[in-house]
């Protein structure tokens, strides 16, 4: 066997390999050999079928599928051997004019290579890695939440603003009949609020479809229409009020926190306060991390510049997936692909070239404490170190959930990583700050 290697530019290269009769003759004549002990043909008794009969019924075959298996592992080997940093697969080079019944075989691979470029992580303006806090607002919210909440519900005649209401929807052409209970606060507009309070039990109301609700999904929700319908939905219904209650706020007492959090870890409202801060804060730190991921990730396309053996790639992607694609296809694909095709090779290089790899005590490691942080949610703060181990090991024997783990512990080494490395600023805001400067809403 010989396998020599034709260098076309810094991005592309063709392997050839050579395979002679030396390098299969071997393994044919074993197969072959074991087909005629088990060969059933009409004439001759089991394992007594010449083998001339045998190798002009399965020579070809069996020869076909031994120079490929030699011709894969070859390639295989050299690519490895040679330390090839290759994208895609390689791509046989079509041949019209392959003769079996030759003894000898050339076959030729294109390969695309991957480029060499170097990643600057300081940029010149420097990046906003955000924290974000929780504001007084926030925070009187959900303390007036939890008490309601955990409150008592007070019977009612007469509707008021802070209300929950419960009644019929009807529309007999729609075919709604839905019961339902609301809370005012999700009304859309002082019309439709307009509508409820003052009524009595057992009023009915007419109120419009569109625009009832603030949000749209609750249209769907009380209505029990699909979301087709709730998407266009225009009409008239009635509401028969059939209940009106009021929550009577729970008292801020020592036996409403020992509810919220166990017992003695809350013991005023001013401990409440600060632990629902907390962990509303703990909270949007994965939000702000995954802002500040993402703006690295931009930056780093944006600003590593290399070439990509574009057309190797796009004659790759017509047979890679499961569906094979037409030239124009596998162009337009890599178009859409070509952003994350190169941020998988900047991610690849600063994996290797900062020791950033996951290995099997990390994934250990990581999953334990996952396994600690979900089982505290349940009031499960103890657990013993055999426990752990014994979740850790089930979790680990799913291959699905090690890819998925796996990638969650990449995705916290790099940023880790870009926190120590990357120009950035502080920037500390709100919630609503973040949202509205982050996504415009």
């Amino acid at each position: 066997m010989n396998i020599t290697r034709e260098t076309i530019d810094a991005l592309n290269a063709v392997v050839k390999i050579d395979i002679t009769k030396a390098d299969y003759s071997e393994n044919v004549e074993k197969i072959l050999t074991n087909y005629r002990k088990t060969a059933n043909i009409p004439g001759f008794r089991k394992g007594q079928v010449p083998m001339s009969l045998v190798k002009k019924q399965y020579g070809k075959s069996v020869l076909a599928d031994e120079v490929n298996k030699t011709l894969q592992e070859a390639l295989g080997k050299y690519l490895n051997d040679e330390k090839l940093d290759v994208l895609g697969s390689p791509l046989p080079v079509a041949q019209d004019d392959l003769d079996w019944e030759s003894e000898d075989f050339s076959f030729a691979f294109e390969i695309g290579l991957s480029p060499e470029f170097e990643i600057k992580l300081k940029a010149k303006k420097a990046l906003t890695k955000y924290t974000i806090t929780a504001d007084k607002k926030m925070i009187d919210d959900q303390v007036i939440n939890i008490q309601k909440q955990y409150g008592k519900l007070v019977s009612k005649t007469v509707v008021g603003v802070e209300d929950e209401v419960t009644g019929v929807f009807f529309n007999d052409a729609e075919g709604i009949e839905a019961t339902a209970t609301i809370s005012l606060d999700k009304l859309k507009g002082k019309s439709n609020l307009n509508a409820f309070v003052g009524a009595n039990v057992d009023d009915v109301l007419t109120l419009k479809t569109k625009g009832l609700f603030k949000d749209s999904q609750d249209l769907m929700t009380y209505l029990k229409v699909d979301r087709d319908t709730s998407n266009t939905l225009d009409v008239q219904v009635t509401f028969t009020i059939s209940e009106v209650n009021t929550r009577e706020l729970a008292d801020l007492d020592q036996e409403l926190f020992d509810k919220l959090f166990g017992a003695g870890v809350v013991n005023s409202a001013t401990e409440l306060r600060a632990k629902i801060t907390e962990d509303a804060e703990k909270q949007f730190v994965q939000q702000a991390d995954q802002k500040f991921l993402n703006d690295v990730t931009e930056y780093l396309v944006e600003n590593t510049k290399f070439d990509l053996p574009i057309k190797f790639l796009q004659k790759w992607l017509q047979t890679a997936g499961e569906t094979e694609l037409n030239e124009q296809q596998a162009k337009e694909e890599f178009e859409k692909s070509e952003k994350s095709m190169r941020y998988q090779l900047i991610e690849s290089k600063l994996i290797i070239d900062n020791n950033l790899q996951v290995n099997f005590e990390d994934l250990k490691a990581y999953t334990s404490e996952m396994i600690k942080a979900q089982m505290a949610q349940y009031g499960q703060m103890n657990p013993t170190e055999k426990e752990i181990d014994d979740i850790v090991a089930r979790v680990l024997s799913n291959q699905d959930e090690v890819k998925r783990i796996s990638e969650q512990l990449t995705s916290q080494k790099l940023l880790d990583f870009y926190k120590e490395n990357v120009n950035f600023k502080d920037k500390k805001l709100t919630y609503k700050a973040f949202v509205k400067e982050v996504y415009g809403k």
